[in-house]
């Protein structure tokens, strides 16, 4: 396979499996896994769709640009400020949930407990600030090995668990907590900010944009599946906020390197965001992309207020729900003021735009309600 072609489509998939796949088997246990299973679904269309409407409004501009630069261009600055906010406060929710992941993470693995959290946090934080230093090319290497050691290791647990599997756990399932894992799962479809990257990523060949979107997508949404299927069939209710602790060391080296990737590449679009969009000095971007999400995960810690599931839930319905409707109406205006003959083109009406609006309006509702 075509290794630039590769590269492409795991850093897409690499920024979607985050976080967020280690909060599903806590929501689909608590909802059901059917419920889960059919929101999954739902969300998983809807999210390609939305990426492949982003992936067209970065090949049809000239212009190299991150989300609040497409928002400003064919929307306006007011909507480009509400892109901006919608974006950075996904990106700095994800970057924090990942802090806190990857804190307990290893800290359970290394000490069999999670009383040393926040120094491991510490660590990876520095060990990821550094990363970040070695720009793209550092980029394609973490994704490619990253994404290829989840999906062995999360094939791996399928088929290691599947004997232990417990039938009788997918029986329940909650209508009482419907729209519980609506956040949560919307959060771990999220990838947007990976995706004017992609246009980088794949230079000279940009025909194959729209395979590598759509299979960049749909292999987290197969993963999701897997991975929740076997938690929930092992451990029932059981199942605790950071999914991969409930399990062993093995299990909890999936979740370390699942955050890994994703950190990477979303504190790459954030730099990218502040040095292309709000064009910020080195020390400026330096500070809000490497030490500002450190600050904020401080904060939270010295208030006791780390909580992984329900930063996901808010993280994922203000900044998807937000950022998939200016989307939306972005892609509408790129049909008219296009700068650049896109290699695909994606159907968009006002029916659509409307029908998918209410949806992830409802999803920012019904968070705050579960």
């Amino acid at each position: 396979m075509d290794r630039k072609f590769l590269a492409t489509t795991f850093t897409l998939t690499g920024t979607i499996i985050g976080a967020g796949i280690l909060g599903l088997p806590y929501v689909f246990a608590k909802s059901g896994m059917l419920i889960g299973s059919l929101w999954l679904l739902i969300l998983g269309v809807i999210m390609i769709y939305v990426n492949l409407c982003l992936g067209e409004i970065s090949l049809s501009t000239k212009e190299r640009h991150q989300l609040a630069g497409y928002a400003g261009k064919y929307l306006g600055k007011n909507y480009k400020k509400l892109m901006f906010f919608a974006v950075v406060f996904g990106v700095y929710s994800a970057l924090i949930a990942y802090l806190i992941g990857e804190g307990q993470s290893l800290s359970q693995l290394f000490t069999g407990t999670l009383d040393y959290s926040i120094y491991f946090a510490l660590g990876f934080w520095l060990l990821m600030t550094l990363l970040l230093r070695k720009g793209l090319k550092e980029l394609k290497k973490v994704e490619i090995w990253g994404v290829g050691i989840i999906i062995i290791l999360i094939l791996g647990i399928f088929i290691f668990y599947f004997p232990k599997i417990n039938f009788q756990n997918y029986y329940y399932n909650d209508l009482n907590s419907l729209f519980f894992p609506f956040g949560v799962i919307l959060f771990a479809l999220l990838g947007f900010t990976s995706i004017p990257e992609l246009r980088e990523e794949i230079k000279g060949s940009e025909k194959k944009l729209k395979k590598a979107i759509i299979i960049g997508t749909l292999i987290p949404i197969i993963l999701y599946i897997m991975f929740s299927f076997i938690f929930v069939g092992v451990l029932g209710k059981n199942v605790t906020e950071v999914a991969t602790l409930s399990f062993g060391s093995l299990i909890t080296i999936l979740g370390i390197f699942t955050m890994l990737t994703s950190y990477f590449v979303l504190s790459f679009s954030l730099n990218d965001i502040y040095q292309y969009d709000v064009l910020c000095s080195n020390k400026i971007r330096f500070f809000l992309v490497s030490l500002f999400p450190l600050i904020i995960y401080l904060v939270l810690f010295y208030f006791n207020q780390l909580d992984f599931v329900s930063i996901l839930g808010i993280g994922g319905v203000i900044s998807g729900g937000l950022t998939g409707i200016l989307i939306l109406l972005i892609t509408r205006k790129v049909k008219q003021n296009s700068t650049r003959k896109s290699e695909y083109k994606m159907k968009i009406s006002w029916p659509i735009i409307i029908f998918l609006t209410i949806i992830f309006i409802l999803g920012i509702i019904t968070q705050f309600i579960y």
